[in-house]
């Protein structure tokens, strides 16, 4: 016991003087010890202190000018790439582009007074902003946000802002708009004028249009003379030698998709979906066509909602591949290995996976099928193979009405261009013998040719009666071109839809009539490379579509009590069939649970849907009886066939003159059932003309007019998602 206690008072003692010597450690030994030197965080410890403080990463490389980018699909970032090239090019002014979703906006009032902020903003939905600008307008709108200087004010900060949008939609450029109104309200100044781009139109003569005098004016705002940049590539492509055949990409989007690693499906590595059925739904192929395809997602790990979309990968068609590999002078080596590096990774980056071959880029990774824009051709004029190639390349380039007339409305590629530059003939499949060889380096084509995308589509089936397998509805787009004194006319195709028409044919062991004819009478469809890369798209007699779902917000309410007003002409019918088939689902899992009764306190469904004739395009005309008889006289379809039946003054009847002729129900279940209304379908006409419609049947029903009460009414709905547009330009 005692040496029990002895010992607990030594460590006792012993704990007390350490204690002490803790606590006055400064003093004992403040004679060794130097002064500690304050720590500062170098790049090397975590790349630039805060990865989400741009302010930092200017200084650090130097850069006078901030882009942001507000994009959903990806357009926004590519301006916002090609002002922060210019800005390089012009004034020898580096850039920093940024992603606002990656960075915190409390310092922006530190932008020193020798810099600039550029905000490339697209407008999405109803006026919303792109999922990665939102926390950005945010902190711009909320006036009890606060900066560094502890107020929700930016004196001296000086923008540009360019905006993106389509006047077909309501709410055209309203994201670029309240931009500029926060910041100018902030005190910030805006250099030059708002840049606003139209996609109705033309994007890219709006920014041809607005960019010379921003430069004009950002010149003057920052004290800098054009002429300090100089032309410098954005990339190095050398070409490589023996690289495995397995690490080189031949139109897989990522490691993942190269390798088969199992994982999510997504953008970056879409599942290759096989198809189940695939049908055509005209009665006239010959003349038009819309493809039904079924694509089985069992086992991929993939779900969707009705409404949703699904995202299809196309490749460029096989003429448009041999004419640019043509007349870049790259046939005989299309399947050389290369690789590509950036020189400014924070300016460009490789917009694809490498190594890759010239020909997998040209088919897979870039989007060569558009129309080519007037901007480049300045840039390829210098390498044109004769003097009158290039005074042709830099006429389109100047003259603007020269180039919509014979490019834009000629629908033209650049391997067409270059062609017809060249006084090469279009009208025949291009080879290396007919087609003249340009030496443009590839850095300038994979610089200057945006990204190929994926074609969205709205799903048309519905997860609670199709689990594993969505179903796409897709119109073909094909149309001929205006001629003019160099060009012919000739059919222009669709990317994504004539991809999904090569599928369908070959799904069902059908041939088509796949082929360029040099008549122009003649419709053939281009053809494409649909069995993938490595094969990958077909397997057996399987051909297979690579796909990934994109989430929407365009949902049915939740509550089958809410009646529904659906108006979807032509192929806006396609979500509606996913909303009929999920209301289907519940109404007989409701009747085998309660009784035949089940149904009778929901709401009415009604479908407006329009089309040429009962006999030549009405979508799925057998399978909507069939939905009616399963909704027990809760679902009722209007159809409106524009060239069969006619008002008596002889002119067409479309769904809005039905949705009027409905009125009195229309309003009913508006105003006094809480009922939800979703268009879907041409934004430009079909959906003013249908918004229009339902302010004045709303305006009237309230007693009022459509100009005042009804477009309340209307904005009402929209404001509480009882007004809901999925539509397209």
């Amino acid at each position: 016991m005692t040496s029990t206690s002895t010992s607990d008072i030594l460590i006792l003692v012993l704990g007390v003087g350490l204690a002490a010597a803790y606590l006055f450690r400064d003093q004992l030994f403040a004679a060794s010890k130097p002064k500690a030197a304050p720590v500062v965080a170098s790049k090397g410890q975590n790349g630039f202190g805060n990865p989400r403080d741009f302010i930092a990463k200017m200084k650090e490389g130097k850069k006078r000018l901030v882009i942001f980018y507000g994009s959903q699909t990806g357009t926004a970032e590519e301006y916002a790439i090609r002002l922060a090239k210019e800005a390089k090019t012009k004034f020898g002014l580096a850039s920093l582009v940024c992603d606002p979703e990656e960075y915190d906006f409390e310092n922006l009032d530190q932008l020193p007074e020798d810099c600039a902020a550029f905000f490339v903003m697209a407008t999405y939905g109803e006026g919303e902003p792109t999922d990665n600008a939102v926390q950005l307008m945010q902190n711009l709108q909320d006036e009890s946000f606060e900066f560094s200087n502890s107020e929700h004010k930016l004196p001296g900060l000086k923008y540009v802002v360019f905006g993106l949008g389509n006047k077909t939609y309501e709410h055209y450029n309203s994201i670029g708009r309240a931009v500029d109104t926060e910041l100018t309200k902030m005190g910030a100044t805006r250099i030059g004028e708002r840049g606003e781009g139209d996609d109705d139109k033309s994007m890219e003569e709006d920014y041809l249009e607005w960019k010379d005098g921003m430069w004009e004016a950002f010149a003057a705002a920052l004290g800098v003379e054009e002429g300090q940049g100089g032309d410098s590539p954005d990339f190095v492509v050398s070409e490589l030698d023996l690289l495995p055949a397995e690490k080189v990409y031949l139109g897989e989007l990522s490691a993942r998709a190269l390798t088969r690693t199992k994982g999510i499906h997504d953008a970056k590595n879409p599942f290759p979906s096989p198809i189940t059925e695939a049908r055509e739904l005209f009665q006239n192929p010959a003349a038009r066509n819309c493809a039904h395809i079924e694509l089985n997602t069992e086992g991929s790990g993939i779900t969707y909602q009705h409404g949703d979309h699904v995202g299809v990968w196309p490749s460029n068609p096989d003429v448009e591949v041999d004419r640019l590999l043509c007349a870049l002078g790259l046939m005989d080596k299309k399947d050389k290995v290369i690789g590509i590096e950036s020189l400014d990774p924070a300016l460009a980056k490789v917009p694809f996976p490498v190594p890759t071959t010239y020909a997998t880029v040209i088919r897979h990774y870039i989007d060569i099928s558009a129309v080519a824009g007037r901007q480049i051709l300045g840039t390829l004029s210098k390498f044109a193979p004769n003097p009158n190639a290039e005074e042709i390349l830099k006429n389109l380039n100047t003259n603007k009405e020269e180039y919509h007339n014979v490019v834009a409305l000629g629908c033209l590629k650049l391997g067409e261009v270059l062609q017809i530059a060249a006084g090469n003939d279009t009208k025949t499949h291009p080879t290396t013998e007919n087609t003249t060889a340009w030496s443009i380096p590839f850095d300038i084509i994979v610089s200057s040719i945006p990204r190929l995308q994926p074609r969205y589509y709205s799903i048309s089936s519905s997860p609670k009666l199709y689990p594993n397998s969505i179903h796409v509805t897709c119109v073909v787009l094909k149309y001929q071109s205006e001629a003019s004194q160099h060009v012919p006319q000739k059919w222009c195709y669709g990317v994504g839809s004539n991809f999904l028409l090569n599928l369908r044919y070959a799904a069902v062991g059908e041939t088509a009539l796949i082929a360029i004819s040099p008549d122009p009478a003649v419709a053939s469809i281009p053809s494409y490379q649909i069995e993938g890369p490595r094969g990958m798209y077909k397997e057996d007699t399987v051909y297979k579509a690579p796909i990934h779902v994109r989430r929407s917000t365009f949902r049915l309410p939740t509550n089958p009590k809410s009646p529904v007003i659906m108006i979807g002409p032509g192929t806006g019918v396609a979500p509606f069939r996913g909303f009929v088939q999920e209301r289907v689902a519940l109404a007989r899992r409701s009747i085998e649970k309660n009784g035949p009764d089940a149904l009778a306190d929901w709401g009415r469904i009604s479908l407006f849907y329009g089309c040429r004739r009962s006999n030549e395009d009405f979508l799925y005309a057998d399978e909507w009886p069939k939905y009616a008889e399963d909704l027990k006289g809760k679902f009722v379809m209007h159809c409106a066939f524009s060239r069969q039946n006619y008002k008596p003054d002889g002119s067409k009847i479309y769904v809005q003159d039905l949705l009027w002729d409905d009125r009195e129900h229309v309003a009913e279940a508006i105003l006094q059932g809480k009922g939800y209304v979703y268009i879907c379908g041409e934004a430009k006409n079909m959906s003013k003309q249908v918004e229009d419609v339902l302010a004045r049947i709303l305006g009237e029903a309230k007693g009022g007019s459509a100009a005042v009460e009804g477009v309340a009414e209307v904005k009402l709905l929209k404001e509480r998602s009882r007004l809901m547009l999925d539509v397209w330009s």
